[in-house]
């Protein structure tokens, strides 16, 4: 681990009247990097050693849980969307209600910005946070300094789908209680970042635990879920960001598969595409040092 890195205790802010859990490292005069988190999961996904790592390379690394994850605000009084009727409303290219979107997501963060007085940040995010960050660059160019996104896509609904594997999994209930849970939760890990480069048993274990500790939101889940969906393509509206941008992707990605990546690489003018190989859908500890590298090096 990062030797001398500060660490901040968790706190809460209130961007547009939703109450947002975030914390931070680094020294706080240093460049802002902004972490945004994917579909369920929660920051401590971008582990603590991961944080303090890209910290000590000169930046103030804010992570936070999305909205109706992990302890930010949860959305319960939204209820459940219907999931099929979203998607069938969709191919009709009929309106469906939802709870949010991607760009309340997206203002969110922008607005955890304001709290932190920042005018600016280098923003990162994976999968679905990879989605608010180029929403971001679209729609709050002026907050965003430089563009990373990892394991994400355009939206566009011609790309490749998820494997067979990850997409049972998507739709499978977990266990509500602790144990079952965790063990149910370590194979879902497990299966999305494959078997060429796979997380350990003991990185996933700890996030299946924190995790359940933390708290659960299936709902929320599907809440976020839902505006994944209703967002659609950004296909069109990422041809005018100009910012400097890097796409990660890993060749193995059994969820968003790596033609994904190559597209939102494509549809950015002047993106650079970096491509892991062996890497699925996760954050592994073997592939960080290059990851951090590759984020602080583009911040730069």
């Amino acid at each position: 681990m990062a030797q001398d890195v500060y660490h901040s205790d968790l706190a809460f802010a209130q961007p547009n009247g939703v109450n947002i859990a975030y914390d931070t490292f680094g020294d706080p005069s240093s460049n802002p990097l902004l972490l945004i988190m994917g579909l369920g999961w929660q920051m401590i996904f971008w582990d603590d050693d991961f944080c303090s790592r890209l910290a000590s390379k000169g930046y103030r690394v804010i992570r936070f849980d999305n909205r109706d994850i992990g302890l930010s605000q949860r959305f319960d009084e939204a209820g459940i969307p219907d999931i099929g009727a979203l998607i069938s409303a969709q191919l009709k290219g009929t309106a469906f209600p939802v709870p949010y979107t991607l760009s309340d997501m997206a203002a969110d963060a922008v607005g955890l910005l304001d709290v932190l007085e920042i005018d600016s940040a280098h923003v990162v995010g994976a999968s679905m946070g990879g989605m608010i960050a180029q929403i971001m660059a679209m729609q709050f160019t002026e907050r965003v300094r430089t563009l990373t996104s990892i394991m994400s896509s355009t939206g566009d609904p011609d790309l490749p789908p998820p494997r067979p594997e990850a997409l049972k999994i998507l739709y499978t209930p977990l266990p509500t209680d602790r144990e079952g849970f965790i063990k149910s939760y370590i194979n879902v890990l497990r299966v999305l970042s494959g078997p060429e480069v796979p997380v350990s048993e003991s990185q996933a274990r700890k996030y299946a635990e924190m995790t359940f500790d933390r708290g659960l939101s299936p709902d929320g889940v599907a809440r976020q879920f839902a505006a994944v969906i209703a967002s659609g393509s950004r296909k069109e509206g990422l041809k005018s960001v100009t910012l400097p941008t890097l796409i990660i992707h890993g060749d193995k990605d059994p969820l968003v598969p790596v033609e994904c990546g190559i597209d939102t690489a494509k549809a950015i003018p002047g993106a650079r595409l970096v491509i892991m190989k062996g890497m699925g859908h996760g954050l592994p500890e073997v592939l960080w040092d290059r990851m951090i590298d590759e984020i602080a090096s583009h911040a730069k």
